[in-house]
This record gives C-alpha cells, structure tokens and sequence, in this order.
C-alpha cells in the first residue's frame, strides 16, 4: 500500500487553538493575517525570556526534548564569553515520513515560527538568523515570509535572514547536519559531538530549535505563562501538535492539550478500536500495546511510563489485520538505507540488523533471533551521530512489543498475515541526489550457483555478511549509492557469477512464508 503523506494533511485541533489558531478561518497566514490573529508582540530581555520558557516547561519538540531556557542560556553565556554574536537557526529539516507537523506550520502559519525566532534573536543580539527546511512547499512558504517582513541575507541589515533548503532524509534533520549544510557541506552529521551552543554555524555560539518550539515560545510571549498554562498538565502545560497516521481513516495532524487520553486521539483520527499496536515517537520511537493506550494520556511523562515516547510527536497505530513484524521490516530496510555512511554501526549495524530481521520472518528460527538481538546490542551506543541509536531503539522495541508474533514466526515459521504497507514511507525518488541515498538498485543471488567463497562480503560487508552456514546474507535494503561502486566489484569479483545488481522492486502484499522455505536465509539451498 505505502501511500506518502500529503506535505499538508488535515489539521484538527482539540479544545482552544494556540498553535493553530486562525487555520479554520483562512489556508496560510500572511503576516496581515497573522497580526490579526495573534496581535503584535513586543521584544523580551534574555533572562526574561529563558524565565518565561522555564515557566511554562518548553521543551525541544525536535524528539530531543532539551530545555529550551537552559540552551538559551548556554547561548548567551557563551557568546559573552568569547565576545562574538550567536547565529539563530530554525530547524524546520522534517526528514520523517511519519512526521508533518512542523512542515504543517511552516506551510501554514510560518510567522509564528518567525516571531518566536525573531524574539530569541533580539534577547541574544544575534544579528544572523537561518530557517532550514525539506521541502519545496516550506521553502516557498518561508521566502514569501521573509519577504513580507522585508528580510533578507543582503548586507547591511541589521539582522540577515535566509532559508537553507536540506535533502529529505532522516539524518539530515539533525542538529549537526543542519548546522553542517548551513555552512556549505553535505546534510550528514560530520562524525563528532560538539554543543552547537559552544560552536555552531560558522564556528559561532547558536541556538538551534526545532520549528514548533519557536511557535510555543511566541504564543507564551503574547499570552503569559499563566494564561499559557490553563491549557495541559501542570507539569507540562500548554499544547503539542502530533502527527497521526498508519492505520487511521483520516491521517491527520492534530493540536491537543497535554492530559488528553491518547485512546480518544486516535479515535479522532479513526484508529482501530483495539490497535495491535500504536508506534509512539516515530521510527526512533517505542511500541505500545492496546493496553497501554487506554492508559496513556498525551504527555511525554505519561508514554515513557508506560514504554512509549513522545518524540517529534509521530503516532502510528497498526491493526489486527497485518503483520507487524513485516510493516516493521519495511521500516528497519529504510532505516538502514537511511544510514549517514561514517561509522560501523550505521554503515555495518544497520544493514546487518535489517537483514537479521529478514531471516527471522523467513524462517531463521531461533539462532536467527539470537543473531538479531546481538546485532541490535551491538548498535546501541557506538554511533557518531544519533540514528544508530535510535534504529536501534526502533527494532529492541520491536521484538519486545510483538512477543507472539514473534513466536509465530520463529517457531511457526509465520504468523499468517500480510504486510500491508500501511507504515507511511516516501515514494521512490523522493531525495536529492547526494552520497548515501538509496541507488534504487539492490544486491540479489542466484542460489543455484552460490558456493560460498565468502569474496563479496570482504569486498562490501556493509550489504553483506557469511552466515552461520557460510553462505552470504544479504541486507534487504536498497544499496546506498555512496555504496555502489564497491557492490558492482563485488558483482565482477564473485567466482561463481552468482551475485548480481538489479532494480529495487516497489513493495508488495507480502504473505508469512512456510518454514521449510529458507532461500532469503542465504542457505545456498532451493
């Protein structure tokens, strides 16, 4: 099935509006409008505004979740101490398949992110201000709004405004990559952890956000952090956009409280009454069970403590209809294609995992499983950048969310269902042309001629591993293309002209295969 999500889907809103407010009166907000909306908005001190971010408990709604007073501060503090000006970044970069609520902003009411940068900017006498964004329809959105504000990069302004367009991908929304593609270099994170509060964007102290955040931190300044926080939880007021999707009748991005059920969220998005399971966070994000989801209300609290996430505010529940494993394997195919390409656990863990899972549906059994889980282990902390460690975390909550499925398939060998496809993932072709993007083309065997000389996985161990059986296993993803050139060699070097490139087929209804049928295990056998 995979149908992609719409760059602006249905917006609903649960109780008053503060993020979305005017949406129903108009499609996008010009900055006449949003003055009408939202009224003017006078500028804040430094301290005053961490205070006021402190009070009403804002938090990164990137996924990170950082305090945002305790960044602003750190900013500031630094930029003091070397005496340079900070740089303000909007991080608008939603790589996501499963997220749109930031790109819903954007589109919609961009001066809101605006004012809530523009209010940062002035309390740090930052004098550069950057919004980095995916896709075409935030980028025309925020121009246009640089525009009628009469912003722009030229110089001599007293503040320079521009927008930094990023590839589409999952590892280009992070804080390093944006920072590194606003300098000039490939969206990827360069490999090494540095506080972009100490050295940023040109070396410079900079105070980067994601979108929402800034659209929280305006409507506080307008509103007040008591008025703020009449909406939501004492601990944690005011609203949270979410992103729904999956099995849902409507996909949606939704405006609610915090303390509001989960269960009648997707109910509002027409979810399956008992879900089999509800993906919280997105896909660096946790499983949960129907169970916790009469539990759950929205809060970030309230989903950790019952094995759930908040995240970027993704929701995707699945139904009793579909394999999870498989809608999981799906996912775990483009997490590994996703892979930045600059450590073993993303150029080797990742693949390796992805193709792990693949024997466990195809009838691995139980050292297949084992294989799996060490893999997994193996991932976790070691990655120069975060995706290894939240593909990770993807995949341990797979396997501890879906017990019996797992049983089935390792015992059984299969549950039964179909894959759907109902996990939203991008339509081919959606990315920019840059080193480490799926080619479209995948590695294939044919089994009547492997003998195993093992050539092609010293050549390429990234797509490649020997099995337990000394046969190869491949990784049932698309090869990257920075990838390519050593998989081709590993094409000509194989003795036995068993390997071969050819083009990724589109995804299929995918029945559970019997246990007697191991060809994807690499066995060498028909």
């Amino acid at each position: 099935m995979n149908t992609p999500l719409p760059d602006v889907p249905e917006v609903r809103v649960v109780g008053l509006p503060q993020l979305t407010q005017g949406f129903d009166l108009i499609e996008r907000l010009d900055l006449a409008m949003h003055l009408k909306v939202h009224g003017p908005l006078e500028p804040v001190g430094g301290e005053r505004l961490a205070r006021l971010a402190d009070d009403i408990s804002l938090r990164g709604r990137g996924g990170a979740g950082f305090p945002f007073g305790r960044k602003l501060r750190a900013v500031a503090e630094a930029a003091i101490r070397r005496g340079v000006r900070p740089v303000v970044v909007v991080n608008g970069s939603e790589g996501e398949p499963a997220c749109r609520k930031d790109t819903v902003l954007l589109n919609r009411a961009p001066h809101l992110i605006l004012d809530g940068a523009l209010l940062a900017a002035e309390a740090l006498g930052a004098r550069t201000l950057v919004v980095a964004v995916t896709r075409n329809s935030t980028e025309i959105s925020l121009r246009a709004a640089l525009a009628e504000r009469g912003l722009s990069d030229r110089r001599g302004q007293q503040l320079r405004a521009r927008v930094v367009r990023t590839p589409e991908r999952m590892v280009s929304g992070e804080a390093s990559a944006v920072i590194r593609a606003i300098g000039g270099g490939p969206a990827l994170p360069p490999g090494r952890r540095e506080r972009a509060s100490e050295s940023g964007v040109g070396g410079a102290p900079t105070l980067l956000s994601n979108a929402e955040t800034f659209a929280q931190l305006a409507v506080a300044a307008r509103i007040g952090a008591h008025r703020y926080a009449h909406a939501g939880l004492e601990q944690e007021p005011g609203t949270v956009l979410l992103t729904l999707s999956g099995a849902v009748a409507r996909p949606m991005v939704v405006e609610v409280p915090t303390g509001v059920p989960l269960r009648y969220v997707l109910q509002l998005a027409g979810a399956p009454p008992v879900p089999q399971g509800v993906l919280t966070g997105g896909y660096h994000g946790n499983w949960i069970d129907s169970a916790a989801v009469h539990e759950a209300v929205v809060s970030r609290a309230s989903l950790a403590a019952v094995g759930g996430s908040l995240g970027a505010g993704a929701i995707l529940p699945i139904g009793p209809e579909t394999c999870p494993l498989g809608e999981a394997q799906r996912v775990a195919n483009w997490l590994a294609a996703e892979t930045a390409g600059q450590c073993g656990p993303c150029r080797l863990g990742l693949p390796a995992a992805a193709g792990g899972l693949s024997d466990v549906l195809n009838g691995g059994g139980p050292a297949a499983l084992e294989a799996l889980r060490e893999v997994v282990q193996a991932v976790k902390g070691r990655g120069a950048c975060k995706h290894p460690d939240g593909s990770a975390r993807f995949f341990a909550s797979t396997l501890s969310a879906f017990t019996d499925d797992l049983a089935a398939h390792v015992l059984d060998g299969g549950c039964g269902r179909p894959t759907t496809g109902v996990l939203p993932l991008p339509a081919p072709g959606y990315q920019d042309v840059e080193e480490s993007v799926p080619s479209g083309e995948r590695l294939a065997v044919d089994w009547t001629l492997c003998q195993g000389h093992g050539l092609c996985a010293d050549i390429v161990p990234e797509l490649i591993r020997m099995g337990a059986d000394g046969f190869p296993v491949l990784a049932d993803a698309s090869v990257p293309t920075h990838l390519r050139g050593r998989a081709q060699r590993a094409v000509g070097r194989c003795p036995a002209l068993a390997l071969r490139l050819e083009q990724a087929a589109a995804p299929k209804e995918r029945p559970a295969l019997p246990a007697s049928n191991r060809k994807a295990l690499g066995s060498g056998r028909s």
